[in-house]
């Protein structure tokens, strides 16, 4: 899809469902990793994440499109635009927009630590990374030596 299409797309699910138009621009931002998109509230345009957008079907886009049209129109009429406000919660029920960004490879990525204790050779994953100079083995209170980096997907 091209910047042109986006604009277009945008343009005509803002008339269908809303019944207002949009005005502003909607564009692609290849920095957007885990949402789908953004709406900005200084000049009122909309960012979207062309990466998501390749990897889902049409109708995960146009939920993604009325998600942000929600808080584009409810802040152009002064009303609720946050996620927490009821506003937001009515109107994007009422025009069936996603409510969350769907998940897509390039986030389904887990790191994990690797430690291996060097007394009783226990092996200890973590998420994050932690501090063998002040965490200890659970099992027999040895240091610990980090040992690897993986990544997996998590599916």
């Amino acid at each position: 899809m091209t910047q042109e299409e986006l604009q277009q797309l945008v343009e005509e699910v803002s008339l269908t469902s809303f019944n207002r138009p949009f005005s502003h621009e909607a564009k692609f931002n290849q920095r957007l990793k885990t949402t789908g998109g953004r709406y900005h509230l200084s000049d009122h345009h909309l960012d979207f994440n062309p990466t998501m957008f390749a990897a889902t079907n049409q109708e995960t886009i146009i939920g993604i499109i009325k998600h942000e049209l929600c808080h584009y129109h409810l802040h152009l009429t002064g009303k609720g635009y946050r996620h927490r406000d009821a506003d937001f919660k009515q109107l994007l029920a009422m025009t069936g927009g996603l409510r969350y960004a769907p998940a897509t490879p390039s986030n389904r990525r887990q790191k994990i630590e690797s430690y291996q204790c060097q007394r009783c050779a226990n092996w200890i994953y973590r998420k994050r990374k932690i501090n063998t100079d002040r965490y200890l083995c659970g099992s027999c209170r040895g240091r610990l030596v980090w040992k690897e980096t993986t990544y997996s997907n998590v599916e």
